[in-house]
Formats: structure tokens, C-alpha cells, sequence
């Protein structure tokens, strides 16, 4: 087995085991240790089925189903399934999954802290997963930013990112909104976190998954944002991963911004997704990038 940082600000990548070594104990340990100090963790090539993955992801918390049902994995609902992929004329998943930067799920109250994906059909030219560290991006900002934001609470909703179903048909706009803050009310979070393995800050909160910071005016929101969106898409301080057969790839869901690129046309991708909550959480379906 070895073990290799991907870059100085984020992530550790596995080569060379399989999924009988991850599960021995003492190698286990190292994952799960690697994913809370580098945010983000790789295993390259490691052949998995779906019940295996479940039991992985068992091994961090409790995964949760998804809330989509007819996006689920047919055998296992836990596994959520990324495709642009179809079988006869059906899609077996959900396409356009993730397209834009983010930290998963920072819209409810208490968001899942592990994401976990497995290539099981994945292109190396389109349809990577880049990648940043909200810790680098907090260490990144500017000094006069970070007494601005820190006590500072952000207003965090979905919906910025909700699409348009058949029921909404005929909706004015102000109605559509109206639903939408019945139906997924906003949720409050610090805007500047501490990790609680690393005991590092943070910056919790994105533009496509916040209202506003609380106490700023429209022109103070938009700097903060503008801010934010070049310090996460700094391309010397983002990793690509490029994907290849059977990758395995976990991140801490607060401090790991994340944004899928765009697949080329014709090329078929398919991922299985499994979000994982805290054992001790009360049981919440998984309902995110994909309205």
C-alpha cells in the first residue's frame, strides 16, 4: 500500500490496495485518519460491488438513501446513481449531477459528513471532479475579510438550485418562491467553522447554496461572494481528479468544496454515490445537487 499527498492543500491518495486490505482494521484506521486531516481521500482502481461500497461507507456512519427513489440503485438504496447513461430508453441515473462549486448539503441543518463515489463507468478526457479545500480558501483570505466574517452567520438555502417540475407548471415566480421557502426553509450556519478533528477554521457556506450573509447589504453580499468564488476556483489551489476505472473517493462534506465538470457528448459516465451521516443523527433522506 502507499500513501502519497495529491497536492500541499488538499487530499491523500491510496494505490496498491484492495477492498480486503481496506477492512483490516489497521488500514482502515489510516483511511479514515487520512479523510479527516486531508479532507479528501482517493483510492485508484479498487474493484467494489455495490454491497461492498455499502459496507465502506458503513464502516464511516450510516448511509443514508436517497430521496429520489427512481434515482436510486435498484438492489440498494443507499447508492444513489450519477449516469447520463440509459438502459433500452430509460436513464439508469441522474445526469448533471453537482455542476456547480459547493459543499454538499450545506442547506439543511445538519448536513451528512462524508460523500463517497465509485467510478464504475468513467471517462478519463470529460466528466472529472474538481476539487478545493474551504480550510486553504479561509487561510486565503484576506485580513480584514476574516475579522469582517468571523461571528458572521450565513443564510443557506437550495433555492438557487431548484429545477422546475411538472407540479410548478402555471406558478407565478413569487409563488414558486413562496413554495420554495415552505417547502425548503432556509438554515443558519457560522459562516467561519472550526474542524473538529484538524481544530482548523473554515469557511462554511457558497454561493449557490446561500441567500446572504446575515447583516450584509446586497453590495457587501455580492463582494463577499465574488471574493469567495475566486479564492475556490483558483486553479493553483484546486485539485482535478480525473477519474479512472473504479476509483474510490471520500470527502469531508464541510470542508471540501466540489464541482463536476461537463461530460463530452456521446461518452457515457456512471458514479455510485453514497451519502454517510453520523451514526447518532436522526435519520434524514438525501435531497441535493440534482433539483
Amino acid at each position: 500500500m502507499n500513501i502519497t499527498e495529491i497536492t500541499p492543500f488538499i487530499g491523500l491518495e491510496l494505490t496498491g490496495v484492495g477492498y480486503d486490505d481496506l477492512v483490516r482494521p489497521e488500514v482502515w484506521e489510516k483511511l479514515v485518519e487520512g479523510v479527516r486531516e486531508r479532507e479528501l481521500l482517493v483510492v485508484r482502481g479498487i474493484e467494489l460491488t455495490p454491497l461492498q461500497q455499502i459496507d465502506l461507507a458503513s464502516r464511516l456512519g450510516r448511509p443514508v438513501p436517497f430521496v429520489i427513489s427512481k434515482y436510486r440503485h435498484p438492489e440498494f438504496e443507499e447508492i444513489m446513481i450519477s449516469s447520463n447513461e440509459k438502459k433500452g430508453d430509460k436513464p439508469i441515473g441522474v445526469a448533471r449531477v453537482g455542476n456547480f462549486w459547493h459543499q454538499d448539503s450545506s442547506f439543511v441543518a445538519e448536513p451528512a459528513p462524508f460523500t463517497m463515489l465509485h467510478g464504475v463507468n468513467v471517462p478519463s478526457t470529460s466528466g472529472h471532479t474538481k476539487f478545493a479545500s474551504a480550510v486553504d480558501v479561509y487561510d486565503r483570505l484576506p485580513q480584514e475579510w476574516k475579522a469582517r466574517l468571523a461571528d458572521r452567520i450565513g443564510v443557506h438555502t437550495v433555492g438557487k438550485r431548484l429545477r422546475i417540475r411538472p407540479e410548478h407548471v402555471g406558478l407565478s415566480v413569487a409563488e414558486f418562491k413562496a413554495l420554495i421557502d415552505v417547502e425548503h426553509p432556509k438554515v443558519e450556519h457560522p459562516l467561519i467553522c472550526k474542524d473538529e478533528y484538524t481544530g482548523r477554521e473554515y469557511v462554511y457556506g457558497s454561493r449557490e447554496y446561500m441567500d446572504s450573509v446575515a447583516g450584509f447589504d446586497p453590495n457587501e453580499n455580492e463582494a463577499f461572494f465574488t471574493l469567495l468564488d475566486g479564492l475556490i476556483q483558483d486553479e493553483e489551489r484546486v485539485y482535478t481528479h480525473r477519474w479512472t476505472q473504479n476509483d474510490l473517493v471520500i470527502w469531508k462534506t464541510r470542508t471540501t468544496y466540489h464541482i463536476a465538470t461537463e461530460v463530452e457528448p456521446g461518452v457515457g459516465r456512471t458514479v455510485h454515490r453514497v451519502s454517510i451521516e453520523a451514526v447518532d443523527a436522526e435519520v434524514q433522506l438525501v435531497e441535493e445537487e440534482v433539483q
